[in-house]
């Protein structure tokens, strides 16, 4: 794979990631201590800012769909994945749904940056033809994607939530193609959700 200059094994190790409940894996980098009213939380203190480093390998490709009251800044550091976007509907309209890849190919709309905002549903992946690159282990070592996140303002778990099978529904309900639509994404529901 084109700009990947660190395999999965050394990246997972000199960074000291662990399996994200999300999909892939994450280590939080920094904690901005001091706290503000976050305006997407009913202003209750939130810190000012975190950021983690977020990794898809081969052995773990996939996020599931969630959503973060804080607003997300996605930087890209090697490899890419693909983000869908579900923003909710308003005023009657039906959700949209888009795809972003994040990688270094700008002149294919590739971004190098991706922001999502707040009240966005959101899960990312490995491109398929980039696992299909990973025929021998040495070559699988070579497909992933590394970002940094930073999330304005700080992450809380309580300001996060994954996608349920009924709220996936919910979302669609009314909508044309709604089979079609909850068939793309259902299998991107955590499981036991």
């Amino acid at each position: 794979m084109e700009n990947y200059p660190s395999g999965n094994d050394e990246i997972k190790k000199s960074l000291n990631l662990l399996k994200h409940p999300e999909g892939g894996y994450f280590a939080e980098t920094d904690r901005q201590k001091a706290t503000v009213p976050s305006p997407f939380a009913g202003n209750e203190p939130r810190d000012l800012a975190t950021s983690i480093f977020y990794f898809l390998s081969y052995d773990n490709p996939t996020g599931v769909i969630h959503i973060n009251k804080s607003v997300t800044y996605h930087v890209l550091h090697q490899g890419r994945a693909e983000y869908t976007l579900i923003t909710p509907g308003a005023d009657g309209k039906p959700p949209t749904i888009e795809t972003k890849i994040m990688g270094t190919d700008a002149a294919n709309g590739e971004l190098r940056m991706l922001f999502v905002g707040t009240g966005v549903w959101k899960m990312s992946r490995l491109l398929p033809e980039d696992l299909a690159l990973g025929t021998t282990p040495k070559e699988q070592n070579k497909v992933g994607c590394l970002i940094t996140e930073v999330v304005v303002p700080g992450f809380h778990w309580e300001d996060h939530q994954f996608l349920t099978r009924a709220n996936l529904e919910a979302l669609f309900d009314g909508v044309d193609k709604k089979e079609e639509k909850i068939k793309l994404l259902a299998p991107y529901v955590k499981k036991g959700e």
